[in-house]
C-alpha cells in the first residue's frame, strides 16, 4: 500500500494513524499484510498511503468514502484482534487522527 493514491471527485474521509514501533517483528510483518488484503475487500475503503523510518516511526493515511465506512473497519474482528496485538506488542506509542478532506490539490513535474 505505497504510492500515491488517486483521489476521489467529492469530499472524503482520512484517517491518520502516527505510531512508533517497538523493536522486532514479532509477528507484525505478516498481520500487516492480511490487514491491508482487509481492508481492501471493506465497503468504502478508497485507498491508503504508508511510510515508516529507520527508528520505527511510520504514518499511515487510509481513506474512506464516510464515517460509517470507517466506523464498520474499526468494529471488524480481525482488526480489532490487530488492535490489541498492537498494543500489546508492536507499538509504543501511536495517535489516531480522523479528517474530512474537503478539497486537496496537487503537483507533478513533467
Amino acid at each position: 500500500m505505497n504510492g500515491f493514491q488517486e483521489p476521489p471527485l467529492k469530499a472524503y474521509y482520512a484517517v491518520i494513524f502516527t505510531s512508533q514501533r517497538t523493536p522486532g517483528d514479532n509477528g507484525y510483518g505478516e498481520t500487516d499484510r492480511r490487514m491491508d488484503e482487509l481492508v481492501s475487500e471493506q465497503l468504502g475503503f478508497l485507498g491508503a498511503e504508508s511510510v515508516r523510518n529507520e527508528s520505527g516511526f511510520g504514518i499511515t493515511i487510509s481513506y474512506w468514502s464516510s464515517l460509517e465506512a470507517i466506523r464498520n473497519w474499526k468494529k471488524n474482528e480481525a482488526h480489532r484482534a490487530a488492535q490489541e496485538k498492537g498494543r500489546e506488542a508492536w507499538y509504543e506509542k501511536y495517535t489516531v487522527r480522523v479528517c474530512k478532506v474537503e478539497r486537496e490539490y496537487s503537483f507533478q513535474a513533467e
